[in-house]
């Protein structure tokens, strides 16, 4: 049985599902959105990824999604053949919809996709690369879950390249910020901390949650620091709590360690009960 999408309020056959040559999520990368796991069947966290979708399209300057109506779709996407997969990724696409050939915006109206598929689960650990091209914490798509991610899409393939499963980026100022699609956590002198917002990470879903269910204090934090800390782990809705073993090849000293085990353990209990009907 074929996993439905949901194309703008309607229910398709994935044979059958298009979006415009001249949509303008797909011509410049005017668009945002935002990735959910779901664990048989049942999404985690869901409004809150979509208040943040409709926060992404408020800060991009386009019409924001019914979110409402996403939800709906979201469900019946996961309704028949996802239900059974253990883990499933949903992604949510929000574009400017049609323009012309340029970086104008059309007035057709936004345009938005909802898709599943089955997700793998992560490896227990991570190994990560820090690549050579900064964020820039004060652009105009800082905090933005845009669909231009020309810039994680090479950084990712850079890190592969070199071993890493993930990418890690520094800022301007060459502090540590995010991965290409995660957040990080460093553990110096039994601290454990997360870059700030203002270091131009995305503000991610599993990153609250972390800090509202175990602690942590956010500051900035030295590029440097993650390759010396006692030990680190990414965040992100698909890899919930991912103990990171090498960067740039070297070892952390504990791999989980005692902070990010804690971590661990809270995260699965308390996510569990934040999984929608």
């Amino acid at each position: 049985m074929t996993t439905p999408v949901w194309v703008n309020g309607e229910l398709l056959d994935p044979a059958r599902a298009t979006i415009s040559v001249f949509d303008h999520g797909l011509m410049v990368g005017d668009g945002v959105f935002e990735t959910v796991k779901s664990v048989y069947g049942r999404p985690f966290a869901l409004t809150r990824h979509l208040d943040r979708l409709a926060l992404s399209a408020r800060r991009l300057g386009i019409p924001e999604p019914d979110t409402a109506a996403v939800a709906e779709g979201v469900r019946a996407c996961l309704a028949g053949t996802a239900a059974g997969w253990p883990l499933a990724r949903i992604r949510i696409t929000h574009t400017s919809g049609n323009g012309p050939l340029g970086s104008d915006r059309g007035d057709d109206g936004p345009a938005t996709v909802v898709i599943v598929a089955e997700q793998r689960a992560f490896p227990a650990t991570a190994d990560v690369t820090v690549v050579p091209w900064p964020r820039n914490e004060r652009g105009a798509l800082t905090g933005v879950k845009s669909t231009s991610y020309g810039d994680n899409a090479k950084a990712l393939a850079y890190a592969k390249e070199r071993g890493g499963g993930e990418a890690i980026f520094g800022n301007l100022a060459g502090d540590l910020c995010e991965g290409t699609g995660s957040n990080v956590f460093v553990v110096t002198g039994g601290r454990l901390i997360t870059p700030t917002l203002e270091s131009g990470c995305l503000a991610g879903v599993t990153r609250a949650l972390v800090l509202a269910w175990f602690g942590g204090e956010e500051e900035d934090v030295p590029l440097p620091a993650l390759a010396e800390a006692e030990e680190a782990f990414l965040t992100s809705t698909t890899r919930d709590v991912q103990p990171i073993r090498l960067v740039d090849g070297v070892a952390l000293p504990a791999v989980p360690g005692p902070v990010t085990t804690k971590v661990m353990e809270v995260f699965a209990e308390r996510s569990a009960a934040d999984l929608d009907p």
